[in-house]
């Protein structure tokens, strides 16, 4: 029964994301097969809706480099942060580090940090415009990685709401622990977006 209240509860919290500015990144995109592709489209809607700056932006979870590259179109400087192994969700296990430098080596704007998420996070108190979290789809990693840029920027976004419950509840969480504004995009297999 408490399930079904908090359910309810959190459905009842959480906006829909309508995206009003449909646009494709300026850079040309990486020819690689993304999950995340569909929400390079709306960026430009994020940056707009929220009034955010474009000086910097941090990713957790870079993989191939799909959002990474859509990112740095619109942002100054994209840290990504990575250990580029994979995880138990990837369908790739393999070390591919060097793969993804060398393929983002021509966006000048984009620097590859390879490290778990919860080493990174213990020395940087440097405060971002957009954080992206698309990191192992389990509830504890994206609550503490979550919180921490929820905490650390003026947006933050989690991919997978849609296909990872426990990720959806973390965001409910986050928003819910810091305050903030819990939207929801549901196409592309789920963008959350905490304001």
């Amino acid at each position: 029964m408490y399930k079904r209240i908090r359910n309810y509860l959190r459905n009842r919290t959480i906006i829909d994301y309508v995206p009003e500015i449909i646009e494709e990144p300026e850079f040309k995109l990486l020819e690689i097969s993304s999950a995340w592709k569909g929400h390079d489209l709306i960026i430009r809607d994020l940056i707009t809706r929220f009034n955010l700056k474009t000086e910097n932006c941090l990713e957790f979870g870079v993989e191939f480099g799909f959002s990474t590259v859509a990112l740095s179109s619109y942002f100054d400087k994209v840290i990504g942060v990575d250990l580029f192994t994979g995880d138990i969700h990837t369908s790739n296990k393999k070390y591919h580090y060097e793969d993804t430098v060398n393929r983002l080596a021509p966006f000048k704007n984009i620097n590859l940090i390879r490290a778990d998420y919860k080493e990174y996070i213990k020395n940087d108190t440097q405060h971002y415009n957009l954080i992206h979290v698309d990191i192992v789809h389990t509830y504890k990693d994206t609550y503490d990685c979550g919180l921490w840029s929820a905490e650390h920027s003026d947006c933050t976004i989690f991919h997978d709401t849609e296909s990872f419950s426990d990720v959806r509840d973390a965001v409910y969480d986050i928003a819910k622990k810091t305050g903030k504004k819990f939207y929801n995009y549901k196409k592309h297999y789920g963008l959350g977006i905490i304001v």
